[in-house]
């Protein structure tokens, strides 16, 4: 487990899978089928439990997607409880994940679907690079507005990842967002 003063971040298993359920079904306005909660318990680092005081609060759930020769990590889920926001477990989640792609070094872009009018996620996501790279009229089905953008962060530019172009520019440093030493190519 990560531990940072009061939030900590532990696995998905076959016994906290309801905690997980119903964070969800909380949280989002659509419903994940059962499908979707058993890819979770075979992502490993990819989903992760936030834990506040040992209670559970939050999740971030993900998934390797490949498309047109880019590896890609795709966010399907990251929320938190709305008394639980805005104390820094969004941010540890996110960084956990930012962590493990600049671990990897094989992810060309990480991306999300997040609906237009959610103006707090947007805003959110941004601070850590993400940009609004397209829009996807009617993605969701009974919930309104049913348009999202996609979101994306990319992660190499014609090959070359943030970290190389931080080295070739003989800085070294590599920029860091709350409490992980995540990529930003600014």
């Amino acid at each position: 487990m990560t531990r940072t003063s009061q939030i900590e971040l532990g696995d998905c298993t076959h016994h906290n899978l309801k905690q997980l359920k119903k964070i969800n079904s909380v949280v989002f306005p659509v419903s994940y089928n059962d499908r979707f909660y058993l890819d979770v318990l075979e992502s490993g680092e990819l989903c992760k439990l936030a834990f506040y005081n040992d209670i559970v609060v939050g999740a971030v759930c993900c998934r390797i997607d490949t498309l047109a020769n880019q590896r890609r990590l795709y966010i399907m889920t990251l929320g938190c409880l709305s008394p639980y926001r805005r104390l820094g477990i969004g941010s540890i989640m996110l960084n956990h994940i930012l962590k493990y792609v600049e671990k990897d070094g094989n992810f060309d872009n990480i991306f999300l679907h997040v609906q237009v009018n959610n103006e707090g996620a947007i805003a959110f996501y941004k601070k850590f690079g993400f940009e609004v790279v397209d829009l996807k009229q009617n993605y969701y089905k009974r919930i309104e507005p049913a348009d999202a953008y996609v979101l994306q962060k990319n992660l190499k530019d014609n090959g070359i990842t943030t970290v190389d172009v931080c080295q070739q520019n003989g800085n070294g440093n590599v920029k860091e967002n709350g409490t992980s030493s995540s990529i930003d190519s600014n």
